[in-house]
């Protein structure tokens, strides 16, 4: 038999999380002990693991509750329509990125010179980074997100024929 605190840490929750799930209906303590401690078995140990999991899942309270009091019920379109929103909200998100990206693009930010090579180099250092911890830094870069490196360096204002050493030697290590 488990405690509030204790079913709440072997589920990774806060306490007054399990409390809260529990004075909504989702939860419902197994007993209560002779000092009138709450106190739960595995099946709700299981329970609240179930919804911790929907929960990350991005799935609703109701949607869970749906969930919890229809076992019998098609997940699986639950699961599907909070899939579809997500995509919605990556495809909105998308936009703003692009939104920003197309600001960013604009020649009034390009002239403006708020970071330079110079500037970064010089932060680098201050934190300790040497030479070769600044290499494996492009190294990654280039190996994970090649445009987006040539972005940043070009943003940087580094001559074009720097960038592509830098790359270049990036990709050879």
């Amino acid at each position: 038999m488990l405690t509030v605190s204790r079913l709440a840490g072997t589920c990774g929750l806060s306490r007054s999380t399990v409390l809260y799930y529990e004075s909504i209906g989702l939860l419902k303590p197994a007993r209560r002990s002779a000092g009138n401690y709450r106190v739960y078995g595995e099946k709700d140990a299981a329970r609240l693991l179930r919804i911790r999991l929907w929960r990350e899942s991005g799935l609703t309270l109701e949607d869970i509750r749906a969930l919890l009091d229809q076992p019998d019920s098609n997940a699986s379109a639950i699961l599907k329509r909070r899939l579809e929103t997500l995509s919605a909200e990556i495809e909105r998100l998308r936009g703003h990125q692009h939104a920003i990206a197309a600001l960013l693009g604009q020649s009034a930010f390009r002239r403006s010179r708020v970071v330079t090579k110079d500037k970064l180099v010089s932060i680098m250092r201050g934190a300790g980074l040497t030479e070769a911890d600044m290499h494996r830094f492009h190294v990654e870069f280039e190996k994970s997100a090649p445009q987006e490196h040539q972005e940043f360096l070009e943003f940087l204002h580094i001559p074009a024929d720097e960038v592509k050493s830098i790359r270049e030697s990036s990709r050879k290590a």
